[in-house]
């Protein structure tokens, strides 16, 4: 592994033409093989965890699952709603809805309590994730009703709405991040290289290996299926690594360029730089995939997709960095050395001295570098405080599974749906009780159901029916028209039902072994109230009623349940995750730089980065005090996905900058520095592209601070603070604290190297001397 950068960057400087397009060739096909493939995405049964993933397995084994299901809201647009007009404009909407092939059935109209506002609900067909594509054309339908009804305010909300919402906003957000980061990217680069064209390098090939990551990911989608979150990761790692990598590589071979004075030619400085920065660069880039892997052992659809996204666009950045970067860099040197003699002639005319190298380490660097070099325990002791005192908010860390209650009020099928359960509180949740059984069972099944179904009414937590249904039940006809419980009676959009909801029913399959029981709770998913309702139903209220009959399975799901349920699923993972994140990560290490104690320092250094980044985020997130700040409505809690997703990507992006700092440090000791010099010139040299590539990650992630959806705003909030205090506290303050404290012993069991002369030049090109 040591000289494969070195052969590959011989290959491409010999060969650039042929490599570069061979680069643009293979993106070209990755692009083409996706879009050929198209995307396998996951369907319903992906998600499915938990209990309520079990209770949603057999309801559809027995065709009862849940269906994606639209709601038309009728209402005045000014004073009382005149009913006539409204049921004609129901009248109109149902006519409409039943036309389209997207719908399986349309209910009777139903008015709220207060009479203000007349309901039509839709069930559309297909799969519950498939709504908010089938969803678009009821919407135009609802449009076009409201435009035919001028005096009456004709909206729609629903699960398959609300999905099409989040997603039209979550790509106007990154379309926002992207206005946002790439600027400050293209001027960082700016700054640091002094050159257009050496600053659009690095662009070019973080652009370059998202799309082929994109279209590879569209492949890979068809041996573990796309949740739909995969493309956006890929465009958030791949412009921070794609970035960096491109940058460590440039700034080694810009080193060795001016250290040849030019003696030596493009491709032997290439050598040079691939020997050092490529070899970092691979080992970075395993440690960053090596680590993200650790997502799959949640056994999660959603961080298995983040997992593939981050592995494919890691691994194309270091191919990138590793084949057709040497061969731009040779064209680049090449076009340079030819216009070198007349700029210099240039200069001399007009009596400029000739251009000299820049320090390493500039005064703001220097400073932050001083506190360690002068007192290294003091440094020590002070920066680890601090740390630890930022990760005390993430002892009160609580985690929350963010549903539609939660996202912006921007979109808005959100605001209908405000008003939607202000009319109709009962639509704020359901509860699922499946049960499976012999179909010798299903007569006893459905009474104990149905007692369930008494019980949970009796229980102030969940929403029943009203008392004018209950008192008339027995009193009238059954098949009177006005009877709202009537399921056969003839309805009509002027002669409504009402109230929203009556006695809980018992749905059973055809066979007879499964059954449903659905229970309304009128209060927001997210809710304490809604949460002790699903405790109460699974602990108190079914136990005593259909969990009483042997042999039959029962299981709960529903917006809470899945909610919950995903939770603790994540909950029970951590542990293994982590430890394995834990373990590989010092095998990264100790295998990167054959030292047992730099593995535990990575380790223990990783950990302080990712607990003071947690305990921000819960500082800032979980509270309210930020709201007006930052542009969220907090949670009270962290989306339950946030923390596991961040230590795993925390872990990987940390050992980028362990890895480039140390390599610099291990060089600088193969050299014949001792351990004290070695740590002084390891990180004078990296310093500044360190500090320059966490400028460039912090803005792409800080750019995810200023999207809608609040699970984004912690996630970009968490990864940009965590660089910027790995780049700054760790790797300037702390790391060259331990490192000067521990000297020699830092690399046991390692022993010290010889010295290495350094080759000022190759005596042919492709014999770079050894450098690391």
């Amino acid at each position: 592994m040591r000289h494969l950068p070195v052969r590959m960057a011989r290959w491409s400087a010999r060969h650039a033409g042929r490599a570069i397009a061979g680069w643009f060739a293979f993106v070209v096909l990755c692009l083409v093989a996706g879009i050929a493939l198209g995307t396998n995405e996951a369907t319903t049964k992906d998600f499915w965890v938990g209990e309520a993933g079990r209770a949603e397995a057999t309801a559809t084994e027995g065709g009862l699952e849940r269906s994606p299901t639209e709601r038309i809201m009728i209402r005045a647009r000014s004073g009382e709603l005149d009913m006539a007009a409204a049921g004609a404009a129901a009248q109109d909407v149902t006519e409409r809805m039943r036309d389209l092939p997207e719908v399986e059935s349309v209910a009777a109209p139903v008015r709220s309590k207060d009479g203000e506002v007349l309901l039509v609900s839709v069930v559309l067909n297909g799969p519950e994730l498939k709504g908010k594509k089938n969803v678009v054309p009821l919407l135009e339908q609802t449009a076009a009703v409201g435009a035919d009804h001028p005096h009456l305010v004709v909206e729609e909300t629903g699960s398959p709405a609300i999905s099409k919402g989040v997603n039209d906003q979550r790509d106007e957000d990154l379309a926002l991040s992207e206005r946002i980061s790439l600027p400050v990217t293209v001027v960082t680069l700016l700054i640091v290289f002094g050159s257009v064209i050496m600053a659009g390098v690095p662009l070019l090939l973080a652009l370059s290996s998202i799309a082929a990551a994109i279209g590879l990911s569209m492949v890979a989608s068809h041996v573990m299926p796309d949740a739909g979150v995969g493309t956006n990761l890929i465009l958030l790692i791949g412009l921070a690594v794609g970035v960096d990598y491109t940058l460590f590589y440039l700034k080694r071979e810009r080193e060795e360029r001016a250290r040849a004075g030019g003696r030596l030619g493009p491709e032997a400085l290439v050598e040079l730089a691939a020997a050092t920065a490529g070899r970092a660069i691979v080992i970075s880039g395993l440690a960053v995939i090596v680590s993200t892997a650790t997502l799959y052992l949640a056994t999660d659809v959603i961080f298995s997709s983040l997992a593939t996204g981050t592995i494919l666009v890691v691994a194309v950045a270091v191919a990138s960095s590793l084949t057709v970067l040497p061969a731009l860099l040779v064209v680049i040197g090449r076009r340079a050395d030819r216009l070198a003699p007349r700029r210099a002639a240039r200069r001399a005319r007009r009596g400029k001295p000739a251009r000299a190298g820049k320090p390493e380490t500039g005064r703001m660097f220097g400073a932050l570098l001083r506190p360690a070099r002068t007192r290294p325990a003091l440094t020590l002791c002070l920066s680890v405080l601090v740390m630890l005192g930022l990760t005390v908010p993430a002892l009160g860390l609580k985690l929350i599974d963010p549903g539609k209650d939660t996202f912006s009020r921007d979109i808005p099928a959100m605001r209908v749906y405000d008003r939607l359960t202000e009319s109709f509180p009962e639509l704020f949740v359901t509860h699922e009780v499946v049960t499976r059984s012999t179909p010798e069972q299903a007569a006893q099944v459905k009474r104990a159901l149905e007692d369930l179904g008494r019980r949970a009414q009796a229980d102030p937590l969940f929403a029943r029916a009203p008392k004018e249904a209950e008192n008339t039940k027995d009193a009238q006809d059954a098949t009177s028209p006005e009877n709202p419980t009537n399921p056969k009676g003839p309805q009509s959009p002027t002669n409504p039902r009402s109230p929203a909801i009556s006695e809980p029913t018992v749905r059973t399959s055809a066979d007879g072994r499964i059954s449903v029981l659905e229970l309304s709770v009128p209060h927001p998913a997210p809710s304490a109230e809604a949460i002790e309702s699903l405790t109460r139903l699974r602990q108190d209220h079914i136990p005593a009623t259909v969990g009483r009959l042997s042999g039959v399975e029962t299981a709960v799901s529903g917006d809470v349940a899945r909610g919950r349920d995903y939770v603790s699923h994540e909950s029970d993972k951590l542990p293994l995750v982590l430890g394995f994140l834990l373990l590989m990560t010092f095998l990264m290490t100790v295998w990167a730089f054959r030292s047992v104690v730099l593995g535990a320092i990575g380790v223990v250094l990783n950990l302080l980065s990712a607990g003071a980044s947690l305990g921000l985020l819960v500082l800032v997130f979980q509270g309210t005090w930020a709201e007006g700040l930052l542009a969220f409505d907090s949670l009270g809690a962290i989306a339950s996905r946030v923390p596991l997703f961040l230590v795993v990507i925390l872990f990987g992006l940390s050992m980028d900058y362990q890895v480039f700092v140390v390599s610099r440090i291990q060089e600088a000791r193969q050299n014949g520095m001792s351990a004290r010099e070695a740590v002084l010139e390891g990180i004078n040299r990296s310093a500044k592209v360190v500090t320059s590539a966490a400028i460039v990650m912090v803005t792409v992630f800080g750019a995810f601070v200023a999207l809608h959806l609040t699970e984004m705003k912690q996630m970009g909030f968490c990864l940009a603070v965590a660089v910027l205090l790995d780049a700054v506290v760790i790797r300037l303050m702390v790391l060259p604290s331990v490192l000067l404290l521990l000297g020699e012993r830092a690399w046991w069991p390692a022993r010290r190297p010889g010295r290495t002369v350094r080759a000022q030049e190759p005596a042919a090109f492709g014999s770079p001397a050894e450098v690391g």
